[in-house]
């Protein structure tokens, strides 16, 4: 976001707020980077643009003329040499998990990003299908404090949505996508060491992260394959726990010494006031955030969330960001445009 403008340019950028539509035009047209040799020398970056083109460029984006294109490209350029060969952990769910066009708008973000060099690192939930299957299988859903109830039952069918389900759908489109997406979960390669939560006596088997042991993403991250991972992790007696997946990705982030983490939410992302859409805080240190909790301002299901990233931050991640899931390539405004897409906390 605002850090990139630091960059120094040969030229003035030209804001794209200038151009009509913009908030659209410009993720559409970033894959236009593809003139730049150090991204097609990569066998793996060449080969995926074209999929993701495909997959980001609206049709008519060509009746634009040719002048504003350039633009608009010139507008991305210092944001990707900026978070070029940096690693991004995005966290995935709410709406944007929901809505097939939000889904297929999210996985064409992630390959651009990966095609033009950033390293990213995928974390997803599902609740949602969770409790579609919990229903066909005659199982209430049960929470507490906003956290699902998780018996031996559950357990089971939260592991078989999660790792079997969700997961290799999730793989599957990324690949389909042009890209490369690997399937884990928090057991795979002790990734997560999970312990049971303090109120385990009522919330059963969901976890809390004990430790965190990134070398089986390493080698997948430093070829720019997409390590794809659902927040299921076990104990170091191999019982699964639910891990919370704003938790998992978090404690990923903090490991992997990540240059960004951000949070797909169903929200705008931080208000000033919780009751008017458009107090948007675009960005905010931890002290002020710490400061709109103790006034109130931070409340609800934001609370974990803000605490996640503040975590995350104290373990030296750059930047945090709670964005809104809602928003068509919320990715691509976060990430390459000094906009944003929702509010960005700074250490």
């Amino acid at each position: 976001m605002l850090a990139a403008k630091t960059l120094p340019l040969s030229s003035p950028v030209t804001k794209v707020s200038n151009f009509p539509d913009s908030s659209l035009i410009f993720p559409k047209s970033v894959p236009a980077i593809k003139a730049h040799r150090n991204v097609l020398s990569n066998p793996f970056h060449a080969s995926c643009l074209k999929t993701s083109l495909e997959s980001v460029i609206a049709p008519d984006i060509q009746s634009f003329p040719a002048a504003t294109r350039v633009k608009i490209l010139s507008e991305a350029l210092p944001f990707i040499q900026k978070f070029r060969g940096k690693t991004i952990v995005v966290k995935y769910g709410g709406a944007a998990m929901k809505s097939e066009a939000l889904q297929a708008s999210v996985i064409a973000d992630l390959v651009l990003l990966s095609c033009v060099g950033m390293r990213i690192v995928f974390v997803h939930g599902g609740g949602p299908e969770i409790n579609q299957w919990l229903g066909k299988l005659g199982i209430k859903p049960n929470f507490l404090n906003g956290l699902r109830v998780t018996d031996a039952s559950t357990m089971e069918i939260v592991s078989m949505v999660l790792v079997g389900k969700v997961n290799k759908h999730l793989v599957s489109l990324i690949n389909k996508a042009g890209a490369t997406a690997v399937g884990l979960s928090g057991i795979d390669g002790h990734l997560l060491t999970a312990r049971p939560s303090p109120n385990s006596e009522q919330l059963g088997f969901v976890g809390d992260i004990a430790s965190v042991d990134p070398s089986v993403l390493r080698p997948l991250i430093d070829n720019y394959h997409i390590p794809v991972i659902a927040s299921v992790a076990a104990d170091k007696r191999g019982q699964s726990y639910n891990i919370n997946a704003d938790t998992a990705a978090g404690e990923l982030a903090a490991a992997l010494g990540a240059e960004k983490l951000i949070l797909l939410t169903d929200v705008a992302g931080i208000l000033e006031d919780r009751n008017d859409p458009g107090s948007l805080v675009k960005q905010i240190d931890i002290k002020g955030v710490k400061k709109m909790t103790d006034d109130g301002k931070v409340a609800g299901g934001m609370i974990p969330k803000v605490n996640c990233c503040v975590r995350s931050l104290a373990q030296g991640v750059r930047t945090a960001s709670i964005i809104d899931g809602r928003l068509e390539h919320s990715l691509l405004l976060e990430i390459l445009t000094d906009e944003g897409a929702g509010t960005m906390i700074t250490g």
